[in-house]
């Protein structure tokens, strides 16, 4: 008797259908997986079958699921929904238990995992590394670690950003500098926000031994989803410069930031720069320059390869031009 209620029980698993999100596509298309985000106009599937792939939320034709989503249909306040149960073409309904809520897809802004504490929070980051160590006539080490990562919440969004560099041939330290920064964002359209930021950097080996900024000014937000995001931001900096001989300059700068990346194929090839370009406000320099470029290939969903090349100039100074230029190979991981 307890054979055949095991062998039952063992029937029963095999022949339930395993639970996973379905979009129906205009088109006619059926896709089931797991919807990890929508965001920008598209809606992130993850499948057995092909990866993530992101869909265009204006060929959707309906959709289900049975997670527990923050669906969002204005750009700051959401609705959390028990599960998502199809409707007729452009719409969804939203079930929350006794009073299940049938809404237009095109009213909806976002749909995101619900974050314990805050709903909405969305938080992503990366640290990369590159170490090269080589034995043969002249010993060389080479180290270059660096982070970023960002959350935002609502009408917020913190960003904190760092970098470690450090080069030795034959115990002789070549290169030897970090740098940290922070800028906080708020937000006052869906474009449109005001960044504060502050920057600092420490060189154990060049001229210019210590660099502080602190900068605030606006930027606009051109896009920010699965797919990748691009920002331009204006600021209007106060620099302190400190040298190693003991000199010092002070003065004022307007400078542009960018921010820009982009999945390519599937979310397995990412393309990236980011930098900023000022003039200082006198004649203490011409112009500075500080600009990554970069691709990395994702081995799994966190791990991931990159190629980056880094130049930094601060032409016009009280000795001469300061000018560096880097390549690195190196690893990761994402989140």
């Amino acid at each position: 008797m307890f054979s055949r209620a095991l062998l039952s029980i063992a029937v029963v698993s095999l022949s339930a259908p395993v639970l996973a999100d379905t979009v129906w596509m205009k088109n006619g298309d059926r896709l089931t997986g797991t919807i990890k985000v929508f965001d920008g106009g598209k809606l992130l599937l993850d499948t057995k079958y092909g990866g993530a792939i992101a869909l265009d939320w204006k060929e959707v034709k309906t959709l289900e699921s049975d997670q527990q989503l923050l669906v969002k249909q204005g750009a700051y306040e959401g609705e959390r929904a028990k599960s998502l149960q199809p409707a007729e073409a452009g719409k969804v309904i939203l079930a929350n238990g006794e009073a299940p809520k049938t809404v237009e897809l095109a009213s909806i802004e976002q749909i995101l995992k619900p974050k314990p504490v805050v709903e909405d929070l969305v938080w992503k980051g990366r640290i990369d590394a590159a170490l090269d160590y080589k034995r043969a006539e002249k010993d060389t080490d080479n180290y270059d670690i660096g982070f970023k990562t960002s959350a935002r919440h609502g009408r917020w969004r913190h960003t904190a950003d760092g970098e470690y560099n450090r080069d030795t041939q034959n115990d002789v330290t070549t290169n030897d500098n970090w740098n940290v920064e922070y800028s906080l964002d708020r937000f006052l359209t869906d474009q449109w926000f005001w960044q504060g930021r502050v920057d600092y950097t420490r060189d154990h080996i060049e001229d210019l031994e210590r660099q502080r900024t602190v900068g605030t000014g606006p930027g606009y937000q051109f896009w920010d989803d699965e797919l990748g995001a691009f920002s331009l931001g204006s600021l209007l900096n106060r620099t302190d410069y400190a040298y190693r001989d003991g000199g010092k300059d002070s003065f004022y700068s307007v400078a542009m930031k960018w921010d820009y990346n982009r999945y390519l194929i599937g979310k397995r090839f990412e393309f990236f720069t980011n930098g900023e370009v000022g003039k200082p406000l006198g004649s203490v320099a011409d112009y500075s320059l500080d600009a990554e470029l970069g691709v990395r290939y994702k081995v799994t969903e966190w791990a991931s390869l990159n190629l980056k090349a880094e130049r930094n100039v601060i032409s016009g100074t009280e000795d001469s031009d300061l000018e560096k230029t880097r390549y690195t190979a190196g690893f990761g991981v994402n989140w």
